[in-house]
């Protein structure tokens, strides 16, 4: 018994030693542990991503996709393909809209010419004829949706067929509740409530509908002001659009991004898109924009329906800037450029039909020179021997 004592006595100093030693570098290894971690984490900082900020980019706006167009929102199936392989072989990259706003916000580079493709309302030819073709190029696109026209019948698309496109990776987007001008409610209907509807319900309508999230809305008829801005960005949107085309580069202000509307009976409009040459803000030359008819004041005003078969149409140019007067050009569908008066002075240009228009609906184009810039506007009104008399002439009022 004694001899088993003095073996544990003589080694407990060594297990004890032992138990320290581990202890210790148990201690150095916890501690090494974070020392390496950081070390390491030092040594491999994440680059920022390259972002090219000098970049432009085009949005491209389309409605209806059918033969023998006629009015300003449709254009041919051949004249859009041509357009599209043009975006092709001009150099012009088409992006996502995603991708555009991941540029905006410094996350990622586009290339240095870029387009955006927007489709509103949604009619079915966006799905059975714009979408094979741009499949055909394998194009992203955007749909900018009003919920009422989902499932209506007739020319509009159905809710399955916008999960389908969903399920596809096409973009979704909102384009309010009704389509009705955001400026001005129905008759009868309280102006912010009727607002909020537009613009939040549309967006929780497409989310649950969908199971999607909603970051961009498009005015109807391009027209909003600065409630309708501020409710919009409240709600979440990240970015709103019109349609004042331009070649926007990333600082392009977000609650106002431009689009070029393009259709078959006005080719000059594409033109001046694809046109970056001209048009970056950089290179000499004249630069071609499309301003919306909500820049200025009108009469008629964008949509209007009046009963006045020789009207007066009128326009305010001072939202242009410095315009040479000489160069100010007005034409209207069906008769080509007309001889209408410019008044420097009170910047209004006019100009009156001395024979009866028959009932339809007519397209005015307005164009003028801005510092050597071509700067054009354009804006539709019906003639309807049945619709109320118009109050007093808006653009005799100035902006």
């Amino acid at each position: 018994m004694s001899r088993r004592i003095l073996v544990v006595l003589s080694v407990l100093p060594l297990i004890l030693a032992g138990c320290k030693k581990s202890s210790t570098l148990a201690k150095l290894d916890d501690k090494s542990v974070p020392a390496a971690s950081a070390s390491a984490t030092a040594a491999t900082p994440t680059p920022p991503p390259a972002v090219d900020r000098s970049a432009k980019v085009i949005v491209l706006c389309y409605h209806r996709f059918e033969d023998n167009p006629h009015d300003s929102l449709a254009i041919a199936p051949a004249d859009f393909r041509a357009q599209m392989k043009e975006l092709k072989d001009n150099g012009i990259e088409v992006v996502s809209l995603k991708d555009m706003l991941a540029w905006r916000r410094g996350e990622k580079s586009i290339p240095p010419k870029s387009a955006v493709i927007t489709i509103d309302d949604g009619y079915v030819s966006g799905y059975a004829v714009a979408w094979p073709i741009l499949k055909e190029f394998g194009y992203p696109f955007t749909m900018f949706i009003y919920t009422n026209y989902v499932g209506a019948g007739g020319k509009s698309m159905s809710w399955a067929q916008l999960e389908q496109m969903r399920d596809a990776g096409v973009d979704i987007e909102s384009h309010t509740v009704s389509h009705h001008d955001l400026r001005h409610a129905p008759k009868g209907q309280e102006y912010n409530a009727w607002l909020h509807n537009e613009v939040y319900g549309s967006k929780d309508i497409l989310e649950q509908k969908l199971g999607v999230k909603i970051v961009a809305f498009a005015f109807p008829y391009g027209t909003h002001n600065e409630l309708v801005r501020k409710t919009a960005l409240e709600a979440g949107y990240q970015a709103l659009f019109t349609v004042y085309g331009q070649h926007m580069g990333i600082d392009a202000p977000a609650d106002q991004l431009g689009r070029y509307a393009v259709e078959s009976m006005h080719p000059d409009v594409f033109k001046a898109a694809v046109n970056f040459g001209n048009n970056d803000g950089v290179a000499p030359g004249v630069e071609a924009a499309q301003l919306a008819s909500a820049a200025m004041v009108t009469q008629p005003m964008n949509e209007e329906r009046i009963p006045n078969t020789r009207p007066v149409i009128k326009a305010n140019l001072a939202s242009m800037g410095e315009v040479e007067p000489n160069s100010v050009e007005m034409r209207v569908s069906g008769f080509g450029l007309v001889p209408a008066k410019y008044d420097p002075q009170t910047k209004l240009v006019s100009y009156e039909f001395t024979q009866n228009l028959v009932p339809k609906t007519y397209t005015v184009i307005l164009s003028a020179k801005v510092k050597g810039r071509k700067m054009e506007t354009r804006w539709n009104f019906t003639v309807d021997p049945s619709a109320p008399a118009a109050g007093k002439q808006a653009a005799t009022q100035g902006t």
